[in-house]
């Protein structure tokens, strides 16, 4: 149950968006809760308006949360 869990969580991170500010900011949870996060993230703090396109483009970088082990193993 836990692995499907650990599956289950998204990652957005902001430095893979276009920015003026050079944001740093990774924000991780299940879909919902990253997308909600991260488009209040994009309205407030990078001016953007909360459309349908703003959403779908946020949903569609998300990447699933790579395990501490296989982050470690990546970076070697």
């Amino acid at each position: 149950m836990e692995r499907q869990r650990a599956q289950d969580r998204m990652v957005a991170d902001c430095r893979r968006f276009p920015s003026d500010k050079n944001c740093s900011l990774t924000i991780a949870g299940t879909e919902d809760e990253v997308l909600a996060v991260a488009v209040r993230h994009a309205v407030n703090e990078h001016g953007h308006a909360d459309t349908p396109e703003l959403r779908n483009q946020i949903r569609g970088l998300l990447q699933p949360e790579r395990s501490g082990a296989e982050a470690v193993g990546r970076m070697a």
